[in-house]
Parts: C-alpha cells; sequence; structure tokens
C-alpha cells in the first residue's frame, strides 16, 4: 500500500476555497498524480482540500472523492482562555523549542507548557487515534509501533488523501512513531506539494513505513 498525502493548493483561508493560483495548483498536482496509479481518493472534508482533491477526481476520472472527517486541519489556541505561546501555533512552537536545543523527540511533549494548555494537543491526538481506525480500513492493523498487513492480496494500491499540514503531521507522526512537534518542525510542506508513504504489502507482514517521497511541489515551479 502506498499512501500519498497532498497538500491543499494556496486558499483563501477566510472563504476555506481555492485562490486562483491555488485552482492551477490543483490542477498541476492532479497532472503529477497520474504517475502515481491513484486507485481512490480521500481528503479532508475543508473546501480548500476538497477543491484540490476534485481537481484530481475530475482529471483522472476517480469517484467519488472519500471524505475524513478527522483529516481536517487542527485547530490550536488555549484551551481555557490563559495566553499560550505564539496563540498555539505548532509550527511556531516547533520552531522555537528546538531554537532553544529543546528535544523535540521526547514523549512527554503534551506536559510542555507550551502544549499542556494548547488545543492542538488533543487533536493531534485524535488523529492519532483515528488514523489507526482508517488504516485498519485500508487492510493495515496496528501492532505496537507498525502495522501489519491484513489484505488479501500482495498487489501494490495506492491511495491519495488530500488535506493539510497540520493533520499531515499528526497522522504521519502516528504512522512513523514521532513526536507532533517532530513533525511540525521537520515537514513545511508546499502548497499541493506529495508525501509518499509506502508499507508492507505482502499479507501478514508486518514493517517499519517506508517515506518514499516528502514535501514534492516541482509540479508548481514556474506556476503564477
Amino acid at each position: 500500500m502506498r499512501i500519498v498525502f497532498v497538500r491543499h493548493g494556496e486558499p483563501n483561508y477566510e472563504k476555506d476555497c481555492l485562490t486562483p493560483l491555488g485552482h492551477r495548483q490543483a490542477l498541476a498536482a492532479a497532472e503529477r498524480l497520474r504517475e502515481e496509479g491513484i486507485e481512490a481518493i480521500y481528503s479532508s472534508p475543508f473546501g480548500r482540500a476538497m477543491e484540490t482533491a476534485r481537481a484530481a477526481s475530475d482529471l483522472l476520472n476517480i469517484k467519488p472523492v472519500h471524505s475524513l472527517q478527522f483529516m481536517h486541519e487542527l485547530y490550536w489556541g488555549s484551551v481555557d482562555g490563559n495566553p499560550t505561546f505564539a496563540n498555539g501555533h505548532p509550527w511556531d512552537i516547533a520552531d522555537d523549542l528546538a531554537s532553544k536545543g529543546w528535544d523535540l523527540t521526547r514523549t512527554d511533549w503534551p506536559s510542555h507548557p507550551y502544549f499542556a494548555n494548547n488545543k492542538v494537543t488533543a487533536e493531534a491526538a485524535r488523529v492519532a487515534r483515528e488514523t489507526d481506525e482508517w488504516m485498519e480500513t485500508l487492510g493495515y492493523v496496528r501492532e505496537g509501533a507498525y502495522y501489519r498487513c491484513v489484505g488479501k492480496d500482495d498487489q501494490q494500491h495506492t491511495v491519495a488523501l488530500f488535506c493539510h499540514g497540520g493533520s499531515s503531521a499528526a497522522a504521519l507522526a502516528r504512522i512513523f512513531n514521532l513526536p507532533f512537534p517532530y513533525m511540525c518542525g521537520a515537514l513545511h510542506l508546499p502548497f499541493t506539494s506529495l508525501t509518499i508513504v509506502r508499507l508492507n504489502k505482502t499479507p501478514g507482514g508486518k514493517s517499519l513505513p517506508v517515506m518514499e517521497l516528502i514535501g514534492d511541489g516541482r509540479h508548481i515551479q514556474g506556476i503564477e
């Protein structure tokens, strides 16, 4: 199984839709996906992700676009109204902690003052939990730190998931057993960039997932 994570195109965040440039980026991403053998398309329910996904759905004639509610963009900010660093923005937090030498691979990160009162901590945990549930529908059952293939054949199936920087970071953190803040610091994904994960396709097999590609946005170079 291969999962192609695709970030949405340039958005109008206020209206939750793509800008004209975002639509051009979405079409370029759809063309890029022709060579990946996509069999099914999933998307966050947010407008900017759905519009990006529909460009691929129409071009590749893959329907329907399956909505994954749990992959909407993460919410961050104070849980109780008390001030939080950078208003809880996880990328700013990750950059600040790294600049101060704090170990972003620590598993106790939810207890750090920047995260203890931050909505994003529960959001990341929710995505991690529901990622495992989605993976099971694809034929992969979580066992400890890895996923066991319970599919019925050894064919290499590929799906595309259109979503967001934050929800991608949370899902990938779960798949690769890495702390969410670490993934926020490590992944700065361009609009419509592709990140590809490959899992063991042999029925009964279990192994560390492989990262084939990270944040590839070459298809939008030169698009204005």
